[in-house]
C-alpha cells in the first residue's frame, strides 16, 4: 500500500510517501511544499492546493495520513493552518482518496512506541523503520514519514481507522 502522510502548515508542508506491505516499509520520497511569506494568504492556499495534485498524481497513494491540528498560543496561526488544512483535505478528497488523522501522542506511540516521546528520538525511529542513512529533514517532511508509518502500523495496511 503506498501511504502519502501530511505535516498540514502555512508555510511549509511537509509530506512524506512510502510503501507499506507485509509489515515492511519502503520510503519513496519526502519533501516540503514552501509558499512565500509576502503572498497573501489566497495565493499561498492555491500553490498549496496546485502542488498537492501534483503530488497526488506523481505518486497515486492509496491512502493519506494527516496530522490534526494542534496549536496552543498562537491562534492567528492556527487558523492560517486551518485554512491550508482544508485545502489539503480538499484535493485529497478530489481524489477520491481516504483520509485518516492521528494526534501526535499517537503518532509518537505507533513510531516510538511511547506516546511523551522527544522528537529526535521519533526521528531517529522513522530514520531506522524506512532505512534512510540520516535523518529526514526537513522537521515538517520527518513528522509526515511519521505519520505515514502511523497509518501504517494502525491500519496493518488495510483501510482501518480514523476517517475524515
Amino acid at each position: 500500500m503506498r501511504i502519502l502522510g501530511i505535516d498540514p502548515g502555512v508555510a511549509t508542508v511537509g509530506y512524506g510517501v512510502i510503501d507499506y506491505e507485509a509489515g515492511r516499509f519502503r520510503h519513496v520520497r519526502h519533501g516540503i511544499i514552501k509558499t512565500a511569506a509576502h503572498q497573501p494568504l489566497s495565493l499561498r492556499l492555491l500553490e498549496i492546493s496546485h502542488d498537492m495534485q501534483e503530488l497526488i498524481d506523481m505518486f497515486r497513494p492509496e491512502a493519506v495520513s494527516m496530522e490534526e491540528l494542534f496549536f496552543s498560543k498562537n491562534i492567528t496561526t492556527g487558523i492560517a493552518v486551518a485554512h491550508a488544512r482544508g485545502v489539503l483535505l480538499l484535493e485529497c478528497r478530489r481524489a477520491n482518496l481516504p483520509i485518516y488523522q492521528y494526534n501526535p501522542m499517537q503518532v509518537k506511540m505507533a513510531v516510538t512506541g511511547y506516546g511523551a516521546a522527544e522528537k529526535k528520538q521519533v526521528m531517529e525511529m522513522t530514520r531506522r523503520l524506512l532505512a534512510l542513512d540520516a535523518l529526514p529533514r526537513p522537521d515538517d517532511a520527518a513528522d509526515a514519514l511519521a505519520v505515514a508509518i502511523c497509518y501504517a502500523h494502525a491500519s496493518g495496511g488495510t483501510s482501518d481507522g480514523t476517517t475524515i
